[in-house]
């Protein structure tokens, strides 16, 4: 995993990305984001996001909030059901946001999920889905991948979601330490967040994946 910035790995990792029909772009900063975003997405649009801290640190959330776009916010749902009918609804959306667990050198992006709502919008659905990434998310390979969900990514997530899990108390995956063959191994809590597990390689369509990397540590 990258500890600190090295502009080598990330404009490799950004050629890998291109290569594998992915729209890459980098920015130094969190605050160059929105600008970016702006050239992206056009006013009026329907627009959403999955559950992330790094749209919210880059002021993705705001821009949305700005009464330009037509705004899925489920935040704004007063019962489950409402909440249900946004998860669908983002499937028709012109841009969905997000941001990657991990994305590896080789140009893959790699996803893990609960609900499953973020994942499956990213599969399908949305015209375009833009994945915003500090550059702490790049890692070599899945293993590494595995690793820094498992050690990092679900414990802070669990512990944001209020989910009374293994990882949440103890601060790691309970499978930490074993072999690659551990991907999918964990808790059996009902909050478990780790049910689904997304790799994104080669696309069939062009660009409609876009990874915007920043060089700071964003997020989970």
């Amino acid at each position: 995993m990258m500890e600190t910035k090295d502009m080598r790995i990330i404009n490799s990792t950004m050629m890998k990305l291109k290569k594998n029909n992915m729209a890459a772009y980098y920015v130094e900063t969190a605050a160059e984001v929105v600008p970016l975003v702006k050239t992206l997405i056009k006013e009026g649009e329907t627009v959403t996001h999955g559950g992330s801290e790094t749209i919210k640190q880059c002021g993705i959330v705001d821009l949305l909030n700005s009464g330009a776009y037509n705004y899925l916010d489920r935040s704004k749902a007063e019962t489950r059901e409402e909440v249900e009918k946004i998860y669908r609804e983002a499937y028709f959306a012109d841009t969905y946001f997000a941001s990657a667990n991990a994305v590896t050198e080789s140009g893959l992006l790699y996803n893990v999920d609960g609900n499953s709502n973020r994942v499956s919008a990213i599969l399908y659905g949305p015209k375009q889905v833009i994945m915003i990434c500090g550059y702490n998310k790049i890692v070599k390979d899945l293993d590494e991948a595995t690793y820094r969900v498992k050690k990092y990514a679900s414990p802070q997530n669990t512990k944001r979601l209020g989910a009374d899990t293994y990882c949440a108390n103890a601060g790691e995956c309970l499978s930490v330490g074993r072999d690659a063959s551990y991907m999918c191994d964990g808790c059996r809590n009902e909050g478990r967040i780790c049910c689904n597990y997304v790799i994104s390689a080669r696309q069939r369509h062009k660009d409609r994946i876009k990874v915007i990397l920043v060089g700071e540590e964003l997020g989970y």
